[in-house]
């Protein structure tokens, strides 16, 4: 009982990661809602909601390309916050805890990301963008060494 306590305090940054992460992709669906209610959306539409892409105001447009974006970075990072997850790595098993800090970083990131589109601040965005990526990546490299270690 008390390592599976140790253990999943451990490991409970990139658990967080995953459901944040999660909830940003859900949470883009909020501007794209309102971007399509001021685009007159009719039930009609329902037959083909992305034929009403054109109908969109500009800052709606850049609300579907964020949510799209969404579900991108999320098909990356999920994987390498699982990986994290069941390698049962936490802050002390990786240098200075680097992992945790990418783990709580980029759902923070991606959801400055999407203010960043909506806000058409293309710089702040390619950096969320970049940012984010580089976080998932770090799992994914921190994930496996903590795999291969533990082969070893």
């Amino acid at each position: 009982m008390v390592i599976s306590s140790a253990v999943s305090s451990v490991t409970a940054p990139f658990a967080w990661s995953l459901l944040l992460s999660s909830a940003v992709v859900v949470f883009s669906t909020v501007p794209l809602g309102a971007a399509r209610s001021q685009a007159d959306f009719q039930m009609a539409d329902l037959a083909a909601p992305r034929a009403m892409f054109e109908r969109l105001p500009a800052w709606g447009k850049r609300a579907a390309w964020a949510h799209q974006n969404c579900f991108e970075a999320f098909t990356l990072h999920a994987p390498a916050a699982l990986l994290c997850l069941l390698a049962g790595m936490g802050g002390a098993a990786v240098t200075g805890g680097l992992a945790v800090v990418a783990a709580w970083l980029h759902p923070a990131l991606r959801l400055a990301y999407i203010g960043a589109y909506l806000g058409n601040v293309p710089p702040l965005r390619g950096l969320c963008w970049a940012g984010g990526l580089a976080c998932s990546g770090l799992l994914y490299v921190e994930g496996l060494k903590a795999v291969l270690a533990a082969q070893g």
